[in-house]
């Protein structure tokens, strides 16, 4: 078995990189919503800005993006919030066994969002065909609602680490802790 969490390492690149391309859209999505924010308040208190009147849907639907995306960060770095107060009252094997029922249990809520999300976006959905931005009658709200699919798939990919993760704790104990610090 430990030969398997070997081969596993070789594709740790790609996870750090989808980490930094994830945390990176965060970021840009933050800036996006203060730069839209402050043209928003100078517009209605500066005579000479307008407001532009799509704003607060667009910075919603930033925030709606930034909410689903960081979630998926968050579990890549094990800091959701999560109930410890036992934890140092139980045998290690039983609550990395728990820690991996919890991290399964998050990667199938990530395959129904993935199956849900694509759900509602659909050219067959009604969100797709009939939902639009009321300041942007053009614009589909699929975009307020394709977080829902992209974060599932986030989720996946990242519980895919952690389950692993967690099962190498099983067999290579002191491997896990020098990984557990370094994240």
């Amino acid at each position: 078995m430990p030969s398997f969490f070997k081969s596993l390492e070789k594709i740790r690149p790609v996870y750090d990189w989808t980490y930094k391309i994830i945390l990176l859209i965060c970021k840009l999505l933050l800036i996006a919503d203060i730069f839209i924010t402050s043209w928003a308040v100078l517009g209605r208190y500066v005579s000479f800005i307008s407001d532009p009147h799509w704003s607060e849907e667009m910075v919603l639907t930033f925030m709606v993006y930034m909410a689903v995306l960081s979630a998926t960060l968050a579990i890549r770095k094990r800091s959701h919030i999560r109930m410890t107060a036992f934890d140092k009252y139980l045998p290690r094997k039983v609550l990395i066994a728990l820690d991996l029922l919890a991290d399964v249990a998050v990667l199938v809520l990530g395959v129904i969002l993935v199956v849900e999300g694509l759900e509602v976006v659909s050219p067959t959905g009604n969100i797709a065909r009939f939902a639009k931005y009321s300041s942007i009658p053009t614009l589909s709200q699929v975009w307020m609602y394709l977080p829902v699919a992209i974060a599932g798939v986030g989720m996946i990919l990242f519980e895919l680490e952690q389950v692993f993760l967690r099962i190498e704790e099983f067999y290579r104990p002191d491997h896990a802790e020098k990984e557990n610090e370094t994240q």
